[in-house]
């Protein structure tokens, strides 16, 4: 009895055993079939696709740079005094000229008067020794008074015409001195902070009493690598393209303009790089010296540049890569060595040819080579404003 059962709950065991293996396979391959079906139902996705384009191009890398004045004047009073008036605003455009700081001028006054009278004094003398002298030319005619005498009388008048001169240079200087009591603003600029007030002592040549920077034009300094420096003599060379771009410190892009209008003549051995020196027009006041800016450069033109988008540009470890759609729309993966970025494109080495058809939009929905798409033709770059119209084709440092 113990054996019958046991057979009889072996074989039942079996028998359910059997049974699901059986359904299992059955629903698989439902699965299975559906997803076929499935698969066999499913459009070729959309893709936005662009053709590759070739055109002439200007390469122009990225710098940083600095704004300087082109002149910085460090105020000293050229006389000792103290200061009567602070004429300015600190912080103000001034012009060249224009009265910044009275030191007491009475003085001075007082040394320009005597120095003056020194003068009619030695005036008087030197009328008295003309006189005597030309009396004693006609007494030594006359054998009335010896050479002796005669050349007493010579050498006094050239004394008195000495003296006459050193009064005139003393009254020149003291005319000097009470002028130097008005400091006025050597150059046009933007005056600083008064570091000297009403009823201080400023000692002639050594109290500084402000600083003044002119502001109009402006000098932004950068320093270019080697390779971009020697890359960059060939375009430089002409003076259409020696217009570099800058940008400040929060803004987008480089909407300023500047001049090159200098190019150092050594590289620096220490850092081996070449200066550069824009001229920065400023009627604005935008700039101020000592900011930092984003300068691009023109370093090199190409004839012919091979573009594409830079969202058709995937990565996979350290190499780059494209779709690219055939004549029968279906995906190709090709491998490109790219340059540097020109606006919202790429420059393409290698890889690719003029008019192949690239995934711009939609390479998400790509798995490999040989799968179908739907390809949407678009532009490879997105339609110029007016501004962008005029602008010339510009890549940066990647």
């Amino acid at each position: 009895m113990e054996t019958i059962n046991g057979e009889t709950a072996s074989g039942a065991g079996l028998y359910w055993g059997l049974l699901v293996a059986v359904m299992a396979a059955v629903f698989l391959a439902g699965c299975d079939a559906r997803s076929e079906a499935d698969q066999q139902q499913m459009p070729a996705p959309e893709v936005d696709v662009a053709n590759v384009i070739a055109e002439p191009v200007t390469l122009w890398e990225s710098f940083t740079g600095r704004v300087v004045a082109p002149e910085t004047v460090e105020l000293r009073p050229r006389v000792s005094g103290y200061i009567d008036k602070v004429a300015f605003e600190e912080g103000e455009l001034v012009k060249e000229g224009d009265l910044l700081f009275q030191i007491d001028p009475r003085p001075y006054r007082a040394r320009l008067q005597a120095a003056r009278a020194e003068l009619e004094q030695a005036g008087s003398r030197l009328s008295q020794a003309r006189s005597e002298a030309v009396r004693a030319s006609a007494l030594l005619e006359s054998r009335a008074i010896s050479q002796e005498e005669y050349d007493q009388r010579s050498t006094a008048l050239m004394s008195a015409k000495a003296l006459v001169n050193a009064a005139q240079a003393a009254v020149e200087t003291a005319k000097l001195d009470l002028q130097y009591t008005r400091v006025t603003a050597p150059v046009s600029g933007r005056a600083g902070r008064a570091m000297v007030t009403r009823g201080n002592l400023a000692n002639a040549d050594q109290t500084l009493l402000t600083t003044v920077v002119s502001v109009d034009p402006l000098h932004v300094y950068f320093e270019a690598d080697e390779q971009s420096a020697m890359e960059s003599q060939k375009i430089l060379s002409t003076g259409e393209s020696r217009t570099v771009r800058i940008g400040l410190a929060g803004e987008t892009g480089y909407p300023h303009r500047g001049t090159l209008d200098f190019i150092d003549n050594r590289l620096d051995h220490s850092t081996g790089t070449l200066q550069y020196r824009a001229e920065l027009a400023n009627p604005d006041g935008i700039f101020k010296p000592g900011q930092y800016a984003r300068v691009e450069m023109p370093v090199t033109e190409l004839d012919q540049a091979l573009l594409v988008n830079r969202k058709a540009v995937l990565t996979d470890q350290d190499r780059r890569f494209v779709y690219v759609v055939s004549q029968d729309n279906t995906v190709a993966r090709r491998q490109v060595s790219t340059g540097r970025p020109v606006d919202e494109l790429l420059v393409i080495h290698d890889g690719l040819q003029s008019g192949d058809r690239v995934i711009i939009n939609g390479v998400q929905k790509v798995f490999g080579d040989g799968m179908p798409v739907q390809p949407k033709q678009i532009a490879m770059r997105e339609p110029s404003s007016p501004e962008k119209e005029t602008r010339t084709i510009v890549a940066a440092q990647p």
